[in-house]
């Protein structure tokens, strides 16, 4: 098992607790930095490098809240938690395919049912609102409509995919909340280990094996946005193919 994030220091830790409670001491820290496309190929590359097999991959980016762009210059949501997703699968479907049956989870957000569709040229842009949550949810319909293609792209293949709404979760996401809302809103928040629950479930039950492409929700699936489209899907893909120079 391979844990990727951009701070060894903070997983670590997570790692131990892993090995702790399952009795699996092969768990693994790579580098990742989803906002900067250079290392989410330096990241794919080191993980084929170790001819693993590849059974599962679950994307978990969740930046909110934050203005900016990425390292690769696009607006710092969409750019983080949706196109550096899509190019570590796209870097990883070679060694998913061979490693069949195999499933890809795209973590989402309830918040994906805020946005109106995907400006392609405010992607290319800073951050235009205030509190970033509309560009938030723009990189969150991004989920749901990757998810959607790759099961379209990958019905022969033994590779099923998923995207889901964790639930809120009291996480270190809202860190930058001032204190003293911080703690207020996290109150009625789920554990980090209950929001787990969802991604568990596309990821391992054999209730949704033969299942691919749907949007869940409280281990439930759940129909996505009205504007999360077949259509909108493949004009996504080939706009991202070109973002990040990827071969098809």
């Amino acid at each position: 098992m391979f844990v990727a994030s951009r701070s060894e220091s903070k997983t670590l830790p997570v790692i131990d607790e892993m090995v702790a409670q399952t009795g699996n001491s092969a768990v693994k820290f790579l580098s990742l930095d989803l906002g900067d496309l250079a290392s989410v190929r330096a990241c794919a590359n080191e993980f084929l490098r170790t001819g693993e097999s590849l059974h599962g991959l679950v994307n978990n980016a969740g930046l909110a809240g934050q203005r900016g762009m990425t390292e690769s210059g696009f607006e710092l949501a969409f750019g983080t938690n949706y196109l550096g997703p899509f190019l570590l699968t796209g870097l990883l479907l070679k060694r998913l395919r061979e490693s069949a049956p195999a499933r890809i989870v795209n973590v989402s957000s309830i918040g994906h049912y805020r946005a109106p569709g995907i400006d392609y040229e405010a992607v290319r842009k800073p951050t235009k609102s205030l509190t970033g949550l509309p560009e938030y949810a723009v990189s969150k319909l991004g989920n749901v409509l990757h998810a959607q293609e790759l099961a379209r792209r990958l019905e022969a293949d033994g590779v099923t995919t998923y995207s889901l709404h964790p639930g809120a979760i009291a996480s270190d996401v809202w860190r930058r909340v001032p204190w003293p809302v911080r703690p207020l809103i996290k109150r009625r928040m789920r554990s980090p280990a209950e929001g787990a629950r969802t991604s568990l479930y596309c990821a391992t039950s054999p209730e949704v094996a033969n299942d691919s492409g749907h949007y869940y929700d409280n281990c439930r699936r759940k129909e996505p946005s009205a504007v999360a489209t077949p259509q909108l899907a493949a004009e996504l893909w080939d706009r991202s193919i070109d973002w990040v120079a990827l071969e098809t």
